[in-house]
């Protein structure tokens, strides 16, 4: 289906499906007012290619009805996708958050989805927006979290509260329990052969709060 106005195709998308334009933008790995400013300034004039298909895919239907071409079979697809919307895709990131030494953050565009039902993460007041799936780099969070498993990271500003969260320290990724210790933030590994990483807070950009966990047996 081709729609004459993608802006305003692209609200009634987020109203219906109670997603944030912010949370979009950080989806594509744009800033939180890039939607904003294209639903309401015109800028940019249209979707780049990657972004569009990034947020086609997301909000479950076809790129033509954000401003791009239509595709052959691309209306049973969405019609589909639709009657599927017990169902939410999160995005599969293409970097790790080391349990270990330290992984690099680097690109940050979308390689692939992993899905959970959607009353799943309602229920456990998570807007899908605002989440990614990543993988565990390393040895340091064992037994908890193991070389290889997918994890849940929910990027949505909260206060911070002792658990497993992805922080980056030094354009490094790391996934660690963190404590708050007055103007300091320590960061522990289950695994006891690692020793413990202090810091001051303003050091440590908190990235998001690991929710859930998958992977191999």
């Amino acid at each position: 289906m081709i729609v004459d106005d993608p802006r305003a195709r692209l609200m009634e998308l987020v109203a219906a499906q109670g997603v944030s334009l912010a949370g979009l933008s950080a989806l594509i790995g744009r800033n939180p007012s890039y939607l904003q400013q294209f639903v309401r300034k015109g800028s940019p004039r249209k979707l780049e290619e990657g972004d569009r298909r990034t947020l086609a895919r997301f909000l479950g239907v076809g790129e033509a009805e954000l401003g791009g071409a239509a595709e052959p079979g691309e209306g049973a697809y969405t019609g589909q996708r639709r009657q599927a919307g017990e169902w939410a895709d999160v995005p599969r990131l293409p970097l790790g958050a080391s349990a270990g030494p330290g992984a690099l953050a680097e690109a940050e565009r979308p390689v692939g989805q992993l899905r959970f039902s959607a009353r799943w993460l309602k229920d456990h007041g998570l807007e899908r927006s605002m989440l990614s799936v990543i993988e565990v780099e390393g040895d340091s969070m064992d037994p908890t979290l193991r070389d290889g498993d997918e994890i849940l990271v929910d990027r949505t500003p909260r206060p911070l509260r002792a658990g497993i969260h992805v922080a980056r320290v030094d354009d490094v990724l790391l996934v660690k329990r963190i404590e708050r210790a007055g103007e300091r933030l320590r960061l522990i590994s289950d695994n006891r052969a690692y020793p413990e990483i202090e810091r001051p807070a303003d050091q440590v950009e908190i990235v998001g709060r690991v929710v859930w966990k998958g992977g191999r047996l």
